[in-house]
């Protein structure tokens, strides 16, 4: 990751990823330890609250042994203790004033040592970056990329029920084009959204999946040896994902969200392979291209390694650059 002058505290000291200590103590067990250890007690814990006292949480020993002992749980409790430093060490330096690493350098010296050394390292580093950058490779044009994945081409697949249709066809499903009539619905689950199944219009199928078809491709696909899969995928979790950064966006761009909603870091979880950058990273593009361009001027999608694709709506083109 390239600092400027003009990248703040939060990103130099999280680099953008996502923070583990946001993570319920549900989700980690689940994903790291086929859920040993989760009750009904715990689903909701914040692991930051875990590791401060793990016995008050999980009270089978035996099982609290078991997960304490794991690679995973020692390399998750010195994350998540990194990141409580990291947080402590920003709000000090916000509330002095402080928003970037140049910024710091000229505070008074008092607030300069209030903050942990391994968050000083950082900071000095990403300082002396800002000072004398390094120099960058040009941007590479991304001819008709763009408008490619704007105006991708929608169908969809719907499944057949018992009936004239299916012993017609002889197949359970169809692929029609467009929009369907009626996409997935959701409803409010906690602090979370979830599918609903009972909201559906009389005679109104439900898609099975979307398909979204780019003629050049998409970003994901560019460093790919064989020709760029032109088909995105998308499922009803794919875009219940979307529905989610959608809320988040729709309430920091209100007229009131610059100063009262601060978005959410969220990390998608799931088994390498299902789609997490292909479909729910493409779909977002796709989703973030339709979106106002009044209220989102520019997109930049990025998925590991060093390249980044910026998209300028105001132009209606792309460019790929090595960050």
């Amino acid at each position: 990751m390239k600092f400027t002058i003009s990248t703040n505290i939060d990103g130099v000291l999280f680099k953008g990823r996502v923070c583990v200590n946001e993570m319920r103590l549900k989700d980690f067990l689940t994903r790291e330890l086929d859920g040993r250890g989760v009750v009904d007690t715990n689903r909701d814990v914040l692991l930051e609250e875990f590791f401060k006292d793990p016995t008050k949480y999980i009270r089978d020993k035996g099982a609290l042994n078991e997960i304490q002992a794991s690679g995973h749980y020692l390399s998750m409790k010195r994350a998540v203790k990194g990141e409580v430093i990291f947080d402590e060490d920003i709000r000090k330096l916000c509330d002095k004033g402080v928003n970037n690493p140049p910024g710091r350098s000229l505070a008074a010296a008092e607030v300069k040592a209030a903050v942990h050394n391994s968050s000083k390292h950082f900071l000095d580093a990403a300082a002396e970056e800002a000072r004398n950058p390094t120099t960058t490779s040009a941007p590479e044009k991304l001819e008709g990329c763009y408008k490619s994945v704007h105006n991708a081409r929608r169908s969809h697949a719907v499944e057949f029920p018992d009936g004239v249709e299916r012993k017609k066809t002889g197949m359970g499903m169809g692929v029609h084009e467009g929009k369907p009539e009626q996409s997935w619905t959701y409803k409010k689950a906690d602090d979370a959204i979830e599918k609903n199944d009972a909201v559906q219009q009389f005679g109104a199928t439900l898609p099975v999946l979307m398909v979204l078809a780019s003629e050049k491709g998409w970003p994901y696909s560019r460093n790919t040896i064989q020709d760029p899969p032109k088909d995105v995928f998308v499922n009803c979790e794919v875009d219940r994902v979307w529905q989610i950064v959608k809320g988040d966006l729709t309430a920091w761009l209100s007229p009131h969200g610059g100063t009262d909603f601060r978005p959410k870091r969220r990390v998608l979880i799931g088994t390498p392979g299902i789609g997490k950058s292909v479909a729910a990273g493409s779909y977002f593009l796709y989703q973030l291209l339709h979106c106002d361009v009044k209220k989102i001027q520019v997109v930049v999608h990025c998925f590991g390694g060093e390249d980044a694709y910026v998209s300028d709506k105001t132009i209606q083109s792309g460019d790929k650059i090595r960050r």
